[in-house]
């Protein structure tokens, strides 16, 4: 069994800066592809930022430019990192793994962290 486990987040001034950190645990499992996904109140889950399986990164629009997506293989863990956040980044924000273990490919999600944004 894997887990994502996330940290980061909280509460910050609009203009700020925030770190977000999901790390991967279990036995015997590597990494297809990582990314972040949020969900603010009222809203579809959307996508933030990934890496696909052949390592390219996609954003979102909202986010080109401001946040960066990066990993670290030997730790199993990628982090997302939040500049110029704005109040309309606020959300829930999950981490999102697709773990390959005993030739099975399965897609693990975060239990979310919170991100909020004030004006």
């Amino acid at each position: 069994q894997v887990q994502l486990v996330e940290s980061g987040g909280g509460l910050v001034q609009a203009g700020g800066s925030l770190g977000l950190s999901c790390a991967a645990s279990g036995s015997a499992f590597s990494i297809n592809y990582m990314g972040w996904y949020r969900q603010a109140p009222g809203k579809q889950r959307e996508l933030v930022a990934r890496f696909t399986s052949g390592g390219s990164t996609n954003y979102a629009d909202s986010v080109k430019g401001r946040f960066t997506i990066s990993r670290d293989n030997a730790k199993n863990t990628g982090y997302l990192r939040m500049n110029s956040l704005k109040p309309e980044d606020t959300a829930i924000y999950y981490c999102n793994a697709q773990i390959i273990s005993g030739g099975y490919y399965v897609d693990y999600w975060g239990q979310g962290t919170q991100v909020t944004v004030s004006s």
